[in-house]
């Protein structure tokens, strides 16, 4: 039940981390603050497949 995905950077659109979820318990995507290197910066990164 638990699937790999990448979150993505909202603003420069870098695929920065990697990370598990349950999609039994979490269909929605995944919205998390992270540090973007590129940026230099805090950003919204979210799920992409």
């Amino acid at each position: 039940m638990r699937d790999i995905i990448t979150l993505e950077c909202t603003v420069c659109k870098n695929h920065n981390y990697t990370s598990v979820k349950n999609k039994k318990n979490d269909p929605d995507k995944v919205h998390v603050n992270k540090y973007c290197s590129h940026c230099r910066k805090h950003t919204e990164h979210k799920e992409t497949k």
